[in-house]
């Protein structure tokens, strides 16, 4: 039975960055527009489970309920078996949940922070993630349907690597033991405590460590995609030391928000690399929010892994369904069994 997971985050696209930039604001009736759209892609392919992560705004039961009568999906649609807290950790609780159910494919709906809360607990789950956060790396603009059937092919088995791909991640170890992991970006800050948790002031960022960067990204990234982009299958991140020094750099820090950036130097991180980072106390942003208090005295390192979750690429995977009939024959056509014309 193909099974796919949906994790949609009800608060993501509406942080602080709407204030001090010009971040897009996902609301969650869009949100639930997308799933709709991904709810039918679903079924067009031939999933006939989906599992969701509930919350409080109820994004995919309004979804469901907002088909029309000609779209009554014969999917098994449930909700995961967990306590909902409405915070970040609702995200990595319904992963967990998904992993354990055996679900084949979970599509996100959120930006970097949500899918690295995911990936804390999804294992070996492809992903498929949209994009409806502000400082969007992991997560690509996605139109729902392709999303859907993208999630689709892979939970049927009708797509695999180079489709599927591992993703890199930095592993944060304090005292020599991991606490923490970030899917883009490791930032130290000159803050003693978290605050605000988004990342808005570039004055305050003291070292920065990617595992990619690409000069079209917005936010921390693309300062490494300004000095040698760094793609998201090359087996290299980078450290940067921020301040005067080697160069300045103009940098879409944030939606809107293009600033200078002194750069004292950067370096070429390998696979299993590790940085000590020195001199506490300070704070390390994940992913673009502030999660890690570090004092003074405690060891703080960061590790380049190619161990992040695996990822799936929409055009690679239906290229290779289609290759093997997924959208033609009497197959394909009983797919869609459940389409009633509308009176």
């Amino acid at each position: 039975m193909a099974s796919v997971g949906i994790i949609a985050n009800p608060a993501s696209g509406k942080d602080i960055r709407r204030l001090v930039a010009y971040g897009i604001c996902f609301d969650n009736q869009e949100k639930i527009n997308i799933v709709k759209r991904c709810l039918l892609a679903l079924a067009a392919t031939g999933v006939e489970r989906v599992m969701y992560m509930p919350d409080y705004y109820g994004i995919v039961p309004r979804a469901v309920d907002g088909l029309s009568k000609s779209h009554q999906l014969p999917i098994d649609i449930v909700e995961a078996d967990m306590e909902m807290t409405a915070t970040q950790v609702d995200s990595a609780s319904a992963a967990l949940h998904m992993k354990q159910a055996g679900i084949d494919c979970i599509i996100t709906l959120g930006g970097d922070g949500t899918n690295r809360m995911v990936a804390k607990n999804c294992g070996e789950i492809p992903l498929v993630p949209i994009s409806t956060g502000t400082n969007n790396v992991f997560p690509q603009m996605l139109e729902g349907t392709i999303a859907g059937l993208a999630a689709g092919v892979v939970a049927r088995g009708l797509a695999d690597f180079p489709a599927v791909h591992p993703t890199k991640k930095l592993v944060i170890l304090k005292n020599g033991t991991p606490i923490d992991i970030a899917l883009i970006d490791a930032v130290v800050l000159k803050d003693i405590f978290i605050g605000s948790r988004a990342i808005w002031d570039e004055e305050r960022i003291r070292q920065v460590v990617v595992t990619r960067g690409e000069p079209d990204n917005i936010g921390i990234s693309s300062i490494a995609g300004n000095l040698q982009p760094i793609g998201i299958t090359e087996e290299k991140g980078m450290v940067i030391d921020i301040g005067p020094g080697k160069t300045s750099l103009i940098v879409a820090i944030a939606p809107g928000l293009i600033r200078p950036i002194a750069v004292a130097d950067f370096r070429i991180m390998g696979i299993g690399d590790e940085l000590k980072v020195k001199n506490g106390p300070f704070v390390i942003a994940l992913d673009g929010e502030r999660e890690v208090e570090v004092g003074e005295g405690e060891e703080v390192s960061i590790k380049l892994t190619f161990d992040g979750p695996r990822v799936v690429d929409p055009r690679l995977a239906l290229r290779q369904a289609v290759a093997k009939g997924y959208s033609q024959g009497e197959q394909a056509l009983k797919n869609l069994h459940w389409l009633k014309e509308e009176n």
